[in-house]
C-alpha cells in the first residue's frame, strides 16, 4: 500500500539507548574535528584522556543516536525517499556517554503533488522522565502525493540582505564519508561508486547528516563559544549534495537571541534556511 495519511500521530515502541564515549569520539572524528589541527583544537571532543580537559559530545550528535523507530506509516519504494529537513532540540545538555529512554512519533503528513512530506519526531528522557531532547527529520517521498492532504505551511525564512557577520569554513576529506558512515549509517550512496552512479552521481556523495553535524561544528564554536551547555536548537533544510572533499562555508547571521545561517560550498547553497538558537 502508499503511505497512509491516518498515520499521523502514530507513535512507536519505548526503546532504551545507549551511548559510551568511544561513540562521541568517533561521531567527532566523523564531522571533521581535530583534522587540521588535531592536537590544538577540539580535544575535548576528541579524546578522553588529556590533562585538564573533559570529554564533551558534540550537540549534533542526537541526530544519530536513533531508537525512534518501529512505526509504520505506509509502503514505499525507498529510492523514492529523500532527507528534506532535520531540526533537533537539546532540553540537557548531551554527556559523552550516556542512556535514554526514546519513543518516535508520525508528526505531520504533507501533500506537495508529486510527492508526500512525512514528518518523523524522536523524543529522549531520561529514566526519571526527564526530556532530553527532541529531534524531527521530515521526509520528501516521491510519487506519495496527490491524495488531498494539506500542504504544509511555507516557510518564512528570508536571506539577511546584509554580508554573513561571520563564515566559519571546514574544509572535508576525501574519506570524510567512509568515517562518517561508521556512526552507522552504511547506506552505499556514500561509499560504493557502482551504487551511487545508479542514483546519477559521478561518486558517492558525503551522508546529508554529515554536513549538518559539520554545520553544527560551526555553530558551537561561533555562536555558543564552543560551550555545548549554550546550544539549544537548530534545523533547516538540504538543499544539494555534497562531495567528499569540498569545503563547507557556513555563513552566520546574528539576529538577536537567533543565528540564521547557510552552508555553502562555493556559491552552491546546501543547507538552507537555518535556525540557531541558544539554550
Amino acid at each position: 500500500m502508499p503511505i497512509n495519511p491516518d498515520a499521523v500521530g502514530s507513535v512507536g515502541p519505548e526503546n532504551e539507548i545507549t551511548w559510551t564515549s568511544k561513540d562521541s569520539l568517533l561521531y567527532a572524528l566523523g564531522v571533521g574535528a581535530g583534522a587540521t589541527n588535531p592536537t590544538g583544537f577540539e580535544l575535548e571532543f576528541t579524546t578522553e584522556n588529556t590533562k585538564d580537559l573533559v570529554q564533551k559530545a558534540f550537540p549534533t550528535q542526537v541526530v544519530v543516536l536513533g531508537g525512534g523507530g518501529g512505526i509504520d506509516y505506509g509502503d514505499f519504494n525507498l529510492a523514492n525517499l529523500l532527507h528534506g529537513e532535520q531540526s533537533f532540540t537539546l532540553h540537557q545538555t548531551l554527556p559523552p556517554a550516556g542512556s535514554a529512554v526514546v519513543r518516535g512519533k508520525v508528526a505531520a503528513m504533507y501533500d506537495k503533488g508529486k510527492a508526500a512530506l512525512v514528518v518523523l519526531e524522536t523524543h529522549a528522557q531520561d529514566t526519571e522522565g526527564n526530556p532530553l531532547w527532541t529531534t524531527s527529520a521530515g521526509l520528501f517521498i516521491g510519487g506519495e502525493g496527490g491524495w488531498g492532504g494539506q500542504r504544509g505551511p511555507s516557510s518564512t525564512w528570508t536571506l539577511p540582505e546584509r554580508p554573513a557577520d561571520e563564515i566559519a569554513g571546514y574544509d572535508t576529506r576525501a574519506d570524510q564519508a567512509l568515517l562518517y558512515r561508521l556512526n552507522g549509517d552504511r547506506n552505499p550512496l556514500h561509499s560504493d561508486p557502482s551504487f551511487s552512479a545508479l542514483a546519477g552521481f559521478d561518486t558517492p556523495i558525503l551522508h546529508g547528516l554529515c554536513t549538518f553535524g559539520v554545520t553544527g561544528r560551526a555553530l558551537l564554536h561561533t555562536a555558543c563559544d564552543s560551550d555545548p551547555d549554550k546550544f539549544g536548537s537548530v534545523g533547516g533544510r538540504f538543499k544539494s549534495p555534497v562531495l567528499p572533499g569540498e569545503r563547507l562555508d557556513i555563513h552566520l547571521w546574528h539576529e538577536g537571541d537567533q543565528t540564521l545561517f547557510q552552508t555553502r560550498v562555493g556559491d552552491r547553497v546546501v543547507f538552507d534556511t537555518g535556525v540557531f538558537t541558544r539554550r
